[in-house]
């Protein structure tokens, strides 16, 4: 894992916050905020790969200019770059970089979380394996999170709900030349504003 910022001290419970944030929106950062009445940081993590979609719009560059202007002046956020983009890898990279008792959350919206806990894994590591070394940490959306039983001790619910952001609804307002700016941090609007073609 590669940082470009990094909270200072040894957390004792650490959320990892892994997305393609295609753009970073106000959402993302009410997540991490929410996330902070469990964990003591939270770690954004742009992956350079994903599993199951392509760098498309902005690039990898782009979109990290973007989350370094968005978490500047959070003291309790970091940032980093994953070469891989399953949840598992990212949370096995973490381990490697943080103190060894640090509780690892893997924070996610309920339809992220959907996606996790029924993906295909195929012969690798199931999710109910991958849950011994990290928790879900879950936002509402659209909804709240109903982890399977199998599960639910491993699932920590958070208080929030974002049904109207998205990194999608950025980009179709962008393209229908609607108002765009109330849905992502303040201190990117000007950075987006001068890069408007990588979204429309």
């Amino acid at each position: 894992m590669e940082f470009y910022s990094r909270a200072a001290g040894s957390p004792s419970k650490l959320a990892i916050l892994p997305g393609a944030f295609n753009p970073p929106t106000r959402a993302h950062l009410a997540m991490a905020e929410a996330a902070l009445s469990v964990a003591d940081e939270v770690l954004f993590v742009l992956p350079r790969s994903f599993p199951h979609k392509e760098y498309t719009s902005a690039g990898f560059e782009e979109r990290l200019e973007l989350l370094r202007a968005a978490l500047a002046g959070h003291p309790r956020f970091s940032l980093a770059a994953s070469d891989r983009g399953l949840f598992i890898d990212m949370a096995r990279e973490a381990r490697q970089d943080y103190d060894a008792n640090t509780d690892l959350f893997l924070l996610c919206g309920r339809d992220a979380a959907e996606r996790i806990v029924s993906w295909d894994y195929g012969s690798g590591d199931s999710i109910a394996k991958q849950l011994e070394l990290f928790q879900l940490l879950v936002a509402a959306r659209a909804g709240r999170y109903l982890p399977p039983q199998k599960i639910a001790d491993r699932v920590v619910s958070l208080n929030l709900s974002f049904d109207e952001i998205s990194s999608s609804e950025v980009r179709r307002r962008i393209q229908a030349g609607e108002n765009w700016g109330e849905l992502v941090p303040e201190a990117v609007v000007g950075l987006m504003g001068a890069q408007l073609n990588l979204w429309s």
